[in-house]
């Protein structure tokens, strides 16, 4: 399965912190209204 994840490897639980935090965070206040796929790009194929 690994294999077929574009960007070669699982995602690690600290790239998915990472995210979360930064969506947290006061630097992401001008997001609004969209869909953040972490997922190493499996949804683009």
């Amino acid at each position: 399965m690994q294999a077929q994840i574009p960007i070669g490897r699982f995602g690690k639980p600290a790239e998915i912190a990472a995210t979360v935090l930064h969506l947290a965070s006061h630097e992401s206040a001008f997001i609004v209204g969209t869909e953040i796929v972490v997922d190493g790009g499996m949804s683009e194929i």
